[in-house]
């Protein structure tokens, strides 16, 4: 009579499939899971999405902005003079503080044909990237500055008005929305409107102007 061999199970069952299967050892039959290379999709599930941190972009782009930017700074009052403008003073001393360069700067009255004027003019000049101006964002009889820029403008960034009115509320309460401060692209240019008020000007200049002006000259030059 022939014997027949019995087929070699070995240490563990998945010999008998001829090698072991993927994800195990032969050792006692135990399987031992497969260590996952980092990145790597699992079956079953969707691919890995590699996730940037919210600010990436900004960022990004910030690298590349111009370090100087050429400032046109204006305030606009019926009653200020060289000596007394003390927003004036401020936001230029801000500006070069940061390393930027005032090319230019004006004292108005209260009149929107006179701000759309220096505006118009001074778009002429290449050095200059930025309009800074202050005064005449109220809502008094004489207050003009915001119909004056209106007719400007060819875009407006309106976050800046929300953003600042945001930041103003938490300084003086409900007397923030008062504020008509606005800015917006003007032939390529950007510009800021900011009330009178020193208080006010650094406020804007340092929480949000200073630190995304290259940013917003990088933007309105492409």
């Amino acid at each position: 009579m022939t014997e027949v061999e019995p087929p070699a199970t070995g240490d563990g069952g998945g010999d008998r499939a001829g090698g072991n299967p993927a994800g195990t050892t032969g050792g006692h039959g135990r399987a031992t899971a497969r260590v996952p290379v980092p990145g790597e999709s699992q079956p079953g599930c969707p691919p890995q999405v590699k996730i940037t941190p919210p600010d990436a972009v900004p960022q990004e782009h910030r690298s590349h902005a111009p370090r100087a930017v050429g400032c046109f700074v204006l305030t606009i009052s019926d009653s200020k003079t060289a000596e007394t403008d003390t927003s004036g003073a401020l936001i230029r001393e801000l500006l070069m503080a940061a390393g930027h360069t005032v090319v230019g700067q004006a004292i108005v009255k209260d009149e929107p044909a006179q701000v759309q004027a220096v505006v118009e003019q001074s778009c002429a000049d290449p050095r200059i990237q930025a309009f800074i101006m202050t005064g005449g964002t109220g809502i008094t009889s004489r207050d003009a500055t915001f119909e004056a820029v209106e007719g400007l403008l060819d875009k407006r960034l309106t976050g800046f008005g929300e953003l600042f009115r945001m930041l103003s509320y938490a300084d003086i309460g409900a007397a923030a929305m008062l504020s008509r401060a606005q800015a917006g692209v003007v032939k390529g240019r950007v510009l800021f409107s900011l009330p009178g008020s020193p208080n006010a000007c650094r406020l804007a200049l340092e929480k949000l102007i200073l630190p995304e002006l290259g940013h917003l000259i990088r933007e309105v030059s492409r």
